[in-house]
């Protein structure tokens, strides 16, 4: 069975609801700065009085889905978290790979969104190397736990796109890896695409 991973949808609930808490920062470089202009994009969504509504709910998700889907590189993700499976595929296999990998994290997106309870965000710090960037930053829950959350993003053309997540030090894309591995290492990578298919089909029936 291939998990909703939580972890991951966490991380991206805390890249748009950053900003409502947390002062933007003299020092942020670029990279932190797009993502602040996503959460800026963002924001007027969530608080938009007329998207509120359970009535309004698909239509509120599909709006921050196509926000916060432009700022992660799906492709760079799936195409990581297959690793060298990825090249033993055709271009079509591939594509249909991809597809179903973005199916597979909106499915669990719009599973958590409901659950954010206005935990406090701060970046920390982002370093840079090249094309590539970090971009760090803790959680802060209302009973004073602590998480570290971190951004791995490269750049495409002029963007800066997110392609893992770091939650608590546990890489996302590496756990889907080690999950896709294993069922293509047990059974073959076509079980893996009918799995993926099945959760699509029964993400397709929530709607």
């Amino acid at each position: 069975m291939i998990p909703n991973h939580k972890n991951f949808w966490f991380a991206v609930l805390a890249v748009v609801l950053a900003v409502w808490q947390t002062p933007a920062s003299a020092t942020a470089g670029v990279p932190t700065e797009q993502i602040r202009s996503t959460v800026d994009r963002a924001i007027l969504v969530l608080k938009d009085p007329r998207l509120k509504p359970a009535a309004k709910t698909k239509e509120r998700r599909d709006q921050l889905k196509q926000i916060l889907f432009g700022r992660f590189d799906f492709t760079e993700m799936a195409k990581r978290a297959l690793g060298t499976n990825w090249r033993r595929r055709t271009p079509k296999e591939q594509e249909e790979f991809v597809q179903l990998f973005t199916e597979l994290v909106e499915h669990a997106y719009t599973d958590i969104i409901e659950s954010y309870s206005e935990e406090k965000i701060i970046y920390v710090g982002e370093r840079l190397d090249g094309r590539y960037a970090d971009v760090a930053s803790k959680v802060l829950a209302g009973n004073g736990t602590e998480y570290s959350l971190n951004y791995k993003a490269h750049l495409v053309n002029s963007e800066w796109r997110v392609y893992d997540v770091i939650a608590e030090n546990i890489s996302v894309v590496n756990n889907f890896r080690s999950q896709f591995n294993r069922v293509i290492t047990k059974s073959s990578y076509e079980e893996l695409v009918r799995r993926l298919r099945e959760k699509a089909d029964f993400g397709a029936t929530k709607r």
